[in-house]
């Protein structure tokens, strides 16, 4: 079995922490990289878990890697501005992409949201929107974007909203579209994994009722 390297961002999230466990627990895996601004306190002989400034990431150190998980994100709230929010859901990501396309990283896959949109007129879907745009015309050797609706899982904050959302959510569940039903954190971590390793080629974008169907 041919085994590569994996880099993780946002391996503290809903997610991406997911996604860390399925990675270090896979044989198609080697060596699984983590960049985070705390340590996760794991203990696995594949992992190397990198404190870094996401400012000014040590590139050098991080790259070259076979596959990219990009999982960061964060809320309006959480990052205090509009401005800090865009850093981290937008800006971050397009720069690790841009080291992606230095380096010749085999495939690059990110969680953006559905309703991504560079023309909505709502904040959050708008900086998705644009992400998703630049991303295409980095012309990486694969891109895979996953596009969750409502996220179920615990996370280490508290997010009001999603609370209530999910529980309404698990009420409803059996009503919604596949395209607008709530997903499990875990769900898009395992659909991501196996995306990311069916070595497909270009850009692809992969919608909230496709996780629920392979996932």
């Amino acid at each position: 079995m041919l085994q590569r390297s994996a880099l993780v961002l946002g391996a503290s999230g809903l997610i991406g922490s997911e996604v860390l466990k399925i990675c270090l627990n896979s044989d198609h895996y080697n060596r699984v990289i983590a960049p985070v601004r705390t340590p996760l306190g794991m203990d696995y002989g594949k992992l190397t878990e990198m404190a870094i400034d996401f400012n000014m990431p040590p590139w050098e150190d991080l790259f070259p890697v076979d596959h990219i998980y990009c999982c960061l994100g964060t809320t309006i709230k959480k990052a205090g501005s509009q401005g800090n929010f865009k850093k981290v859901d937008h800006d971050y990501p397009l720069a690790f992409a841009g080291a992606a396309k230095k380096w010749n990283t085999s495939v690059f896959s990110i969680v953006t949201a559905a309703g991504s949109n560079v023309r909505s007129k709502i904040f959050y879907n708008k900086v998705k929107g644009e992400l998703e745009d630049k991303l295409k015309s980095l012309y990486l050797n694969t891109t895979l974007v996953f596009q969750p609706s409502l996220l179920l899982g615990e996370r280490e904050e508290f997010r009001l909203g999603e609370k209530i959302g999910a529980g309404i959510a698990k009420l409803t569940g059996w009503m919604t579209p596949l395209s607008f039903r709530a997903i499990s954190g875990q769900r898009v971590a395992q659909t991501m994994v196996k995306e990311t390793l069916a070595d497909r080629t270009g850009f692809h974008i992969i919608l909230n009722k496709t996780m629920h169907a392979i996932g």
